[in-house]
């Protein structure tokens, strides 16, 4: 059968979704120069395919404009059409940066750092997600045991060898705490690099689990009690020549100045642009104490229900913790489009960095039983306990429409609160149903 070979320009919108249009892969380059077409009040459309307040209307055109660096060729060697896609950066008809591109979002925080601080970002998205509910007869899969791992081996083998082949470094396969669920950790890159691995991951899990015949989900709570999927967003610093700068032996929790700057900075922040990193109704279920998430906008030492987490050194070599040194943001989840998420947590670090902010303290107390004066004296609040509170603060919030422009602010708002009409009159296990179906 004669077919033309097909390439998917993809940009990650304000739904936490991968959006795009596809095109004549032989058409790839030339479409670089001369776009394809978008629409601005796409970024109203939720993630259950109904639309926002758009203050477009019917009116505008934008351009999508592949980044042919950024192109994925997965074959999977089994009859299957490859996995290709390319991301992509929404503009304007004159070429200038859209206002609700999320890309462009994340670059502009990252040249802010760089050009603030002269540091560049380092990071990695860490993914947890699982299979469809298993039925009354399936197999167990004890947390971390070899049953679990033999479940789906030959998935993770698979997904493996297609994040290799997607230029991506695996770490590990890990049969974690949830049922059916599992993680994949992967290395650290630089820069705008790292969301978009992120992107790709997220893509790849699927097309791997749609090739055995199954559904993984990044739905962030599967019901009222269960264990959460979470995104830990790993992260650290490094100079204008890729050395790294977080680490010092002789600081505060052995964060350098500017590193515990910046974390101080997402810190207090935090509570204002959760809504970009949390970014849906159920989110926040899994935002409670003892989940092994986060609740409060504290700092901790190897602590899992912190904010921000100080991760463990393995070597007592000054040089190797330098280069191994790193922090965890664990307010986060897969509904969130990873360039929004680190567009936030960047801002927010040079914020800090700006104000000249103090490495805050590092918690080992239970918060969750502290009221809210006890808590105000240490410097810490509750994070908003919902999508509405979050929405509420993030539009209370000068700092956040400084950094992202009061149109954006808008238009996600409006983005938000359409999702959220869906949602009005449905219990949580049925909102729980209506976000499985897409994540």
């Amino acid at each position: 059968m004669i077919s033309e070979p097909l390439v998917f320009v993809a940009t990650s919108d304000l739904a936490g979704l991968t959006r795009g249009k596809a095109v004549a892969r032989s058409e790839l380059l030339d479409r670089v120069d001369r776009g394809i077409g978008w629409v601005p009040t796409n970024a109203l459309i939720t993630c259950f395919d109904n639309l926002g307040e758009s203050p477009y209307g019917s009116l505008g055109d934008l351009l999508l404009i592949p980044d042919v660096n950024t192109e994925v060729m997965v074959d999977f060697e089994d009859g299957t059409r490859p996995e290709n896609f390319v991301i992509g950066n929404i503009v304007n008809l004159d070429r200038t940066p859209w206002e609700c591109c999320t890309r462009t979002h994340l670059t502009s925080a990252l040249n802010r750092l760089k050009s603030v601080a002269g540091l560049q970002l380092y990071s990695a998205f860490e993914h947890e997600f699982q299979f469809e509910e298993p039925s009354e007869n399936a197999p167990a899969n004890p947390a971390f045991s070899i049953q679990g791992f033999d479940l789906h081996a030959d998935f993770g083998e698979v997904l493996f060898a297609a994040l290799s082949q997607a230029g991506i470094k695996p770490d590990s396969f890990i049969n974690e705490f949830g049922t059916d669920q599992y993680e994949l950790p992967i290395g650290p890159t630089q820069g705008i690099h790292s969301a978009d691995q992120a992107l790709v991951f997220r893509q790849l899990v699927h097309a791997c689990s749609r090739r055995f015949g199954q559904r993984a989900s990044f739905i962030p709570i599967r019901h009222f009690d269960a264990v959460g999927n979470g995104v830990h967003i790993h992260f650290s610093l490094q100079d204008a020549d890729a050395n790294p700068v977080t680490y010092d032996p002789n600081g505060k929790h052995f964060l350098s100045a500017a590193a515990g700057s910046f974390a101080a900075g997402v810190l207090k922040y935090l509570p204002e642009f959760l809504c970009l990193t949390a970014a849906t109704e159920i989110s926040y279920q899994r935002l409670t104490p003892h989940r092994w998430s986060s609740s409060f906008n504290n700092l901790g030492a190897q602590d899992r229900e912190a904010a921000v987490r100080i991760c463990p050194l393995t070597s007592t070599s000054n040089k190797v913790a330098a280069r191994q040194f790193n922090l965890e943001y664990r307010a986060a989840d897969a509904t969130a489009s990873p360039y929004l998420a680190l567009a936030a947590l960047v801002h927010a670090g040079v914020q800090g960095i700006e104000e000249g902010l103090r490495t805050p303290n590092a918690t080992t107390e239970d918060l969750s039983l502290f009221d809210k004066t006890t808590l105000a004296g240490m410097g810490i609040e509750r994070l908003p306990s919902s999508l509405s509170e979050a929405l509420d603060r993030f539009n209370a919030s000068p700092m956040i429409e400084k950094w992202f422009g009061k149109v954006f602010c808008e238009v996600y708002t409006n983005h938000k609160k359409a999702e959220l009409k869906i949602l009005e009159s449905l219990t949580f296990e049925e909102k729980c149903t209506m976000y499985g179906r897409v994540f």
